[in-house]
Formats: structure tokens, C-alpha cells, sequence
């Protein structure tokens, strides 16, 4: 049962986090391990203009693909069983860093007050995969089918339908902390996210895309989650149960820090290749950028909203319910361009749709955080009570 105490947290239920005197909750009585530097140092100058640069990682990537097209042209030909090599090297990169950030031990203490866990997951993968393919449909299939025409809006819904099926990961940190939010529940969700992503992300996509008779091939789809979700899992797992202590305050302190700013670095080349790719269409079409934006920050709002809800209903804190509404609005954008490049290529409508996400979840993100924070007093005061 869900129960609160007032604030501030007694003294008793929480350890120094950092020199200057920083708190968080812990779920027993251990020491918690310093929080990923990303938390504590906010959003750095990559995650604050995302956007920005994500803006000119596809102005770049076009301006070569349509100036340079020697560079497609080998770019097709760097491939393994029809997967790109650079973009795999890349979403490595982008995703193991991810991992490294999440404790599974964390997943136990969901038991102690479940609530705020079990509302979250909910929505995230009864309600959201649902409402976006709606959406899309909506948008993609009845208002702009004329223009789109049917091969394009396809490949649009199933594009909206990936990143719908996957709740954000490692954004998440960042939206956490700049709403002060409860920094253990924060990784227990996220923990919570990524095993039930492993078990319903294939068949609920797969679901969603039988039911408009798209393609979407079981082993393509499965050995993309396998190569891209399930091997950086083990190995960030692997990697975080063979450290000691003190291996794991350098790991939290040092490697991930510098892993962070590498995967931006990385999203950011991804990007450029896969408009590359996407040169020639997006010159001819550079409309349908604004046509697949339109349904998925329609998306995100509703989302948004329904956890809001949710959260004032079951009179949630809001140390745990404005991180809660924002993780289940936003997506693992990663997770959804690796398996719309893996198993419909980098210049497929799907992967464009894909790449939109990354586009607009920031700026929608940051407004909604100040939303929230705008509005916490509507929530019921007080902390999740772990003992």
C-alpha cells in the first residue's frame, strides 16, 4: 500500500549524495550509489539544444546525400545481413550507456509501494502503443492519405507505432531531476520499463502492425531487439554485477559521464546517415517532416495528460508522479530508429518517422516539465515512505 510522510525526509531516510550536501531516497537502509552524473549536473549543453542539433544533423546529412551521392552509394554497400554497419556501431553506442545507468536491484523495492509502478507500466504498454497507432491512423491514413499516398503513410504509422511502443529511457534522468523528482522510483521504473520492453515490445508492435496489413517481419524484428535491446542489457548488467565498490563509484562518476556525451555524439553521426539516405525524399517532400510532427506531439500531450490524471487520482506525491508523466509520454526513440533501420532501411518512410521523434520530444518535453512543476501543488504532499 502506497503510504506518504510529510516533508522534509527525515534524516534516517536518506545519505549524502554528494559533498555539497544533495539527498536522495533509499529503499533500505545500504548507502545509495551516486546518481548518474546527468542527474546532477541537469541537462548539459547536447541534451539542452537536442533539438538544435538534431536540426542540423538532418540539414547535413541531406546536404551531403543530395550533393555528395557517392556517399549513399557506399553507405549501401557497408552492410551485414542487410544491417548497416556504421548505424549498428553507432546505436551501440548510443544504447549501452543507457543500461550502464540502470541498477536491477531496484526492481525488488517496487513491491514496498507499487502503486506509482504499476500506473506508469499500465499506461505505458496497455494504453500508449494503442492511442498512438489511433493516431497515426488518423493522421497518416484518413487527413493526409491523399497527399501522402499509401506506400508513405505506412510506413509512417509503422514508424509512429515503434517509437509507441517503448517508453523513454534515458531522457528520463534528466526530465527526474529537473522536477526534483523521487530519484529512486525514477530508476525503478526504468528498470521496470526495460525488462517489460524485452517481453512485449516485439508481439505488441507486431500486433499493431498485422492489424493494417503492414509487413513487419518476426525474425528481422526479433534479431534487431536482440542485437540492439537484449546483448547491451546482458553486457551492462554483466559489467555492473563484476564491479566492486569502488569500481562502481568510477563507473558511475567517470565512465558513464563521458559514455553520456559520447552517445549524443553518436545519435547526432546516426542521424546524419540516415538523411543521407533520406536526401532525395526529403528534398521532394520536406512537408511530410511537419505532417509526421503533428500526430506525435498530439501523442505526447495526451499521454502526458492521462498520467497527470492518474497520478492526482491515486494521489501520488509529485516527487513520483511528474517524473511518471513524463516517462510515459515520451519514447526510447534509440531503440525505436535501430528497429525501423534494421528492418526497413535508412531510407524508408518508417525510419523518418523514427528520426521525427527525436526531433520534437525535447522542446514538448521541457514544457511539460514546467507544466508540471507549475502545477505540483495539485498533488498530494509528501514522499514515498520506502520503509
Amino acid at each position: 500500500m502506497l503510504k506518504t510522510a510529510p516533508v522534509p525526509v527525515p534524516a534516517a531516510a536518506a545519505v549524502p549524495l554528494t559533498p555539497t550536501g544533495d539527498f536522495i531516497e533509499t529503499w533500505d537502509d545500504k548507502p545509495a550509489a551516486p546518481m548518474p552524473a546527468v542527474e546532477l549536473t541537469k541537462m548539459n549543453l547536447f541534451q539542452r539544444y537536442l533539438s538544435l542539433w538534431v536540426l542540423m544533423a538532418m540539414v547535413a546529412g541531406i546536404l551531403l546525400g543530395y550533393y555528395v551521392p557517392s556517399v549513399p552509394t557506399a553507405l549501401d554497400k557497408a552492410t551485414v545481413h542487410g544491417i548497416s554497419i556504421p548505424i549498428a556501431v553507432f546505436l551501440w553506442g548510443m544504447i549501452l550507456p543507457m543500461m550502464l545507468q540502470i541498477d536491477f536491484h531496484s526492481v525488488v523495492a517496487v513491491v514496498k509501494a507499487p502503486t506509482p509502478i504499476v500506473v506508469c507500466s499500465i499506461i505505458n504498454y496497455a494504453i500508449q502503443p494503442f492511442t498512438m497507432y489511433a493516431i497515426s491512423l488518423l493522421f497518416f491514413k484518413v487527413f493526409f492519405d491523399s497527399y501522402l499516398g499509401q506506400e508513405k503513410s505506412d510506413g509512417y504509422v509503422i514508424g509512429a507505432v515503434l517509437l509507441g511502443g517503448a517508453p523513454c529511457t534515458a531522457m528520463v534522468f534528466v526530465w527526474s531531476v529537473l522536477m526534483n523528482g523521487n530519484a529512486a522510483y525514477t530508476l525503478a521504473q526504468v528498470a521496470v520499463n526495460d525488462i517489460l520492453l524485452i517481453i512485449l515490445y516485439v508481439p505488441t508492435v507486431k500486433l499493431l502492425a498485422s492489424a493494417s496489413n503492414i509487413d513487419m517481419p518476426w525474425d528481422t524484428l526479433l534479431y534487431s531487439v536482440g542485437l540492439f535491446i537484449l546483448v547491451p542489457l546482458v553486457v551492462a548488467v554483466v559489467t555492473r554485477q563484476s564491479l566492486n565498490d569502488r569500481g562502481m563509484q568510477w563507473l558511475q562518476t567517470k565512465v558513464i559521464p563521458l559514455l553520456d556525451t559520447l552517445s549524443m555524439a553518436f545519435l547526432l553521426l546516426m542521424v546524419v546517415l540516415i538523411f543521407i539516405s533520406q536526401a532525395a525524399t526529403i528534398t521532394q517532400n520536406w512537408v511530410d517532416i511537419l505532417i509526421i510532427a503533428i500526430p506525435l506531439t498530439v501523442q505526447t500531450v495526451l499521454i502526458w495528460g492521462v498520467t497527470y490524471a492518474a497520478a492526482l487520482y491515486f494521489k501520488l506525491p509529485f516527487d513520483v508522479a511528474g517524473p511518471a508523466s513524463l516517462i510515459a509520454c515520451s519514447n526510447f526513440f534509440e531503440m525505436a530508429v535501430a528497429i525501423a533501420v534494421s528492418v526497413y532501411g535508412t531510407g524508408s518512410p518508417a525510419t523518418l518517422a523514427t528520426v521525427v521523434g527525436v526531433l520534437i520530444e525535447v522542446p514538448v518535453m521541457l514544457v511539460l516539465v514546467a507544466i508540471n512543476n507549475k502545477t505540483q501543488h495539485k498533488f498530494t504532499p509528501g514522499h514515498i515512505q520506502l520503509q
